[in-house]
Parts: C-alpha cells; structure tokens; sequence
C-alpha cells in the first residue's frame, strides 16, 4: 500500500513520518528528489536527493519522476523506479510530498491513502517556520501564503491528522498514534484480501 502524508510546510510532516517509521520499520519511505540547498542537519540520499536543477529537469524529461512540483522557486519530484518496484515487491510505502504532488500520485495511483497533516491552529506554521531559523521573512511569508491555498484541498484527501503543538520533539505525539492507526486499519480493509485469501481463511 501507499500511504501519502501530505500538508503545508511547518505542519509537522517530518516530526511525524520520522516517529512513525520509527515505530513501523517495515515501512519502506521514498526519498524525494528537489533542487532546494540541503538544511542544516538533512542528509543527501534520506532527507532528500539534493539535485543540480539542469539535472532535475531532464530526469523530468525522461519521465523518471512520477510527480513533480516547484515550490518557493525550487523543484520537487517523486522517483517512480522506486515507488513501483516496492509497491511490485508487496512492500508498503509511506512518503511526504507537496500538497499538489500528493494529488498527482492519487491519479496515478488511486488506491493511495491520502492524509492531510496540519497543526491545531493556522498561527502555529509561522511560529513553526521562524523556529526553523532556516528562511528569511520573505521566505516564510510566502510558504503562508501557499499554505492558505493548500487548505483548499483538504475534501481531495481520505483523512485529516491535527498535529497538535508540543513543546518539544516527541515519539510519542497524538499525531503518530492516529496515522499509525490509519496505516493499521487501511491493511484490514476487505478489498485488501482476493477471493483466495478469503478461501485459505476459511478452509484453515
């Protein structure tokens, strides 16, 4: 299954997917290609695949990327060798894309789960971005303003997480609890199971 954590930027998204690796290890998590500088502390080839953009644009070209988006001027993209060897091989996958990327793999592949990340209240993505110490005003002001319009697409995703506002870094977040469950019950849904599966149930 793919599950796809999706929200504005400083809602949480790497707090929470990081935690919920952590618990599920099974889980397999597909690194994102961007053309942004690295962030203090990010690690080329797990916090992203940190690329020239030149070299983005024609690996876009070739169509290696399932989904791509620029955001605040720089580009981001899904690699789609990964996502469809993994999902062939019958691992799970959990990734964290941009709000629009998210909605570009929901078309490729319907059966995605789509969940929607953001904080307990609005104010809190700039009090979250200025922590950050990474952006200038400008910056922030505009990952705002794209914020505003991504909320526009809550009705496109199957579940909404509040991350509520913690004052430290925690495993432990109501947020990790409620994705896990949805990763938990999504494995159960009936549909999961061919009519085989059903019968060797049955006949056990």
């Amino acid at each position: 299954m793919l599950f796809v954590v999706s929200g504005p930027s400083g809602a949480g998204k790497d707090t929470v997917v990081d935690a919920l690796r952590n618990r599920m290890p099974q889980l397999r998590y597909s690194v994102s290609a961007t053309t942004r500088a690295p962030r203090s502390g990010e690690i080329p080839g797990v916090s992203y695949f940190f690329v020239a953009r030149d070299e983005f644009e024609r690996a876009r070209e070739r169509g290696e990327f399932l989904e791509t988006k620029e955001y605040n001027g720089n580009l981001y993209g899904t690699p789609r060798s990964f996502v469809e060897q993994t999902l062939g091989e019958g691992y799970d996958i959990v990734m964290k894309p941009e709000v629009n990327g998210a909605l570009a793999i929901k078309r490729a592949f319907p059966a995605a789960v789509l969940v929607f990340l953001l904080p307990d209240k609005f104010s809190y993505l700039q009090q979250r971005l200025a922590e950050r110490r990474t952006e200038s005003q400008e910056e922030i002001a505009a990952r705002l303003a794209i914020a505003d319009r991504e909320y526009a697409a809550i009705p496109n995703f199957d579940y909404v997480v509040i991350n509520e506002q913690a004052p430290a870094v925690r495993e432990d977040l109501p947020a990790v609890d409620d994705l896990e469950a949805i990763v938990r019950a999504e494995r159960f849904r009936i549909h999961h199971y061919n009519d085989s599966d059903l019968k060797l149930l049955r006949e056990s």
